[in-house]
């Protein structure tokens, strides 16, 4: 009876995992840059660090790069495997900096399902408008634990070419 509970749950999370979107995302999808794997697994995927590109979809000429690991193995193959919370961050001025429309401090840029049920991570968005930079907070949501890991980057707004450096807090709610 118990291995049929099992079979059962082991079924109900496949069908899940493949129903449920991998990405729930306040904007595109990010660009992968490459992966590289950390351990080899004889027949089935292996774990891998993955680095994603991603610009910001309110503040052009902002791009964010994250680095996240991917689980391999059995768990990995079928995308039922909870994901690590260890995920790093670097954002850069790529071009002149022009703002689409206001945002609240703490706004989600970017969020991406890390396991099932339970785990995501996300990329916000705040101005340090005394400084006049932009930062970037990525971190793990767990609805038990809470959020153990994280990682901030900062933008400064500097001005490109001709274009004068605008105020992140004029674009502020």
């Amino acid at each position: 009876m118990r291995d049929v509970a099992k079979s059962l749950i082991g079924l109900v999370a496949l069908s899940l995992a493949v129903l449920v979107p991998s990405l729930a995302s306040a904007s595109d999808d990010p660009e992968l840059i490459f992966k590289r794997s950390t351990v080899w697994h004889f027949l089935t995927p292996d774990h891998k660090l993955a680095v994603y590109a991603l610009d910001d979809p309110v503040v052009d000429g902002v791009a964010c790069h994250f680095t996240l690991p991917e689980k391999g193995g059995v768990k990995g193959m079928f995308g039922v495997a909870e994901e690590t919370s260890d995920i790093s961050l670097a954002c850069r001025q790529v071009g002149p900096v022009s703002f689409k429309e206001k945002f609240e401090q703490g706004d989600d840029m970017y969020k991406q399902r890390r396991s099932l049920f339970f785990k995501k991570m996300q990329i916000v968005r705040g101005c340090d408008a005394k400084r006049n930079v932009l930062v970037y907070l990525v971190y793990s949501d767990k609805l038990i634990e809470g959020s153990p890991k994280n990682s901030t980057s900062s933008v400064p707004i500097m001005p490109w070419g001709d274009a004068p450096a605008p105020k992140c807090s004029d674009w502020l709610e």
